[in-house]
């Protein structure tokens, strides 16, 4: 199967507006019917949703807003099976079942494995996940099947060789991260276009740091498009977007006029220009320099300690942070699964003494340890 859309911005129903912003459970309704009817007014139709999002109402919100009100041919609908609840085998129909309740329909457009890496995989394989998908698609329940992933490339490409069968990758695509040692969104793009997938984007605009531009990169951008100019989500979306097997980019849009932002540069969608991607590249480098650590990922650190601490791994952490001032602890939680934790250094040196680097190795392990290993 092969996902049919005319156009690339998707519908993302993780940041739904709010009536109660303590509370994720208290969608506003009313306003998301609006951002609906506007974005299918527009020609849009792709829609994402998950079990666990907005405490698990995100589901129930789809329905109200798009599935009572729109013909089932007018709009694709994605979900997700939750991994991490699934404790047997049995578990699969149980939930999927429960989803097409939830969200008033008799199959998923795509149907989608959420958020494998390594952990989550090995369970998936143990209960029997895949088989489970390609039962739902010859049933005519999903009619594309595959993964969202947060993990590293060589993980991606692992899956990909032992399950063929599935149809589509949702991968994290931006271009703070195209590079990065972390998500590695290049890595793992090309990974998925090696293995003839389709490429569905989640977090182009990086959880709202690339649309929120720090001063000095926002005035690369203003330089660029001048005071009157598009937005910075814009330059991020359609990055993502002009990658040659990407079907849709995800937006995870939260009010009104973020939702008239995006649909107004993705309706007539252009490619990125060769200066527009320069200009990417300038404010990444911007941004880049803002990094803690000097780590070039050699990994010759690796091989003397005794350990077998994820050094580099840890320091693209401690970078991500010091950049955007996210603290991504489930990356953290998968380094460490075969590796050794950061509060395991013996002090010994010998990592320091064969680090090209020179990078004082024990002590940025001390910060990373203070930073992501303290209780929250």
């Amino acid at each position: 199967m092969s996902i049919t859309v005319d156009k690339k911005l998707g519908f993302g129903t993780m940041r739904l507006p709010l009536t109660n912003l303590n509370d994720p459970a208290s969608v506003d309704l009313p306003q998301f019917m609006q951002m609906v009817d506007l974005y299918m007014e527009k020609g849009f139709c792709y829609f994402d949703t998950a079990y666990p999002y907005h405490g698990e109402h995100s589901e129930e919100a789809v329905r109200q807003a798009l599935v009572e009100r729109y013909p089932r041919e007018r709009f694709v609908l994605a979900d997700k099976m939750p991994i991490l609840r699934v404790k047997a085998a049995e578990d699969y129909p149980r939930f999927f079942d429960e989803q097409l309740r939830r969200c008033g329909v008799s199959y998923f457009d795509v149907y989608l494995l959420h958020n494998l890496g390594r952990d989550r995989y090995a369970n998936a394989q143990r209960f029997g996940a895949f088989p489970f998908l390609v039962q739902l698609k010859e049933k005519g329940l999903a009619r594309n099947i595959g993964f969202s992933f947060h993990d590293d490339a060589d993980t991606l490409d692992q899956i990909l060789t032992d399950h063929p069968e599935v149809d589509v990758v949702q991968l994290q695509i931006n271009y703070l991260d195209w590079n990065g040692a972390v998500a590695q969104s290049g890595r793992c793009y090309e990974v998925a276009r090696r293995h003839g997938k389709e490429v569905i984007v989640m977090e182009p605009v990086k959880g709202g740091t690339l649309a929120r531009l720090p001063e000095g990169a926002m005035q690369l951008f203003t330089d660029y498009y001048g005071s009157a100019g598009p937005s910075p989500a814009s330059l991020a979306i359609r990055y993502a977007a002009s990658l040659e097997s990407v079907k849709v980019v995800l937006s995870g849009m939260s009010s009104l006029e973020q939702l008239k932002d995006n649909t107004g540069f993705m309706q007539h969608f252009k490619p990125l220009s060769a200066p527009e991607y320069a200009l990417a590249g300038q404010i990444e480098d911007y941004m880049n320099r803002a990094i803690r650590v000097q780590c070039t990922s050699c990994r010759y650190c690796m091989e003397v300690c005794p350990k077998n601490i994820a050094i580099p791994d840890y320091f693209g952490l401690l970078n991500l942070h010091a950049v955007t001032g996210q603290k991504t602890k489930m990356y953290y939680l998968r380094f460490a699964m075969d590796h050794g934790k950061a509060s395991d250094c013996l002090k010994c040196g010998l990592c320091e003494r064969n680090c090209p680097q020179h990078i004082a190795i024990r002590e940025m392990l001390e910060e990373f340890a203070a930073l992501y290993e303290k209780p929250e």
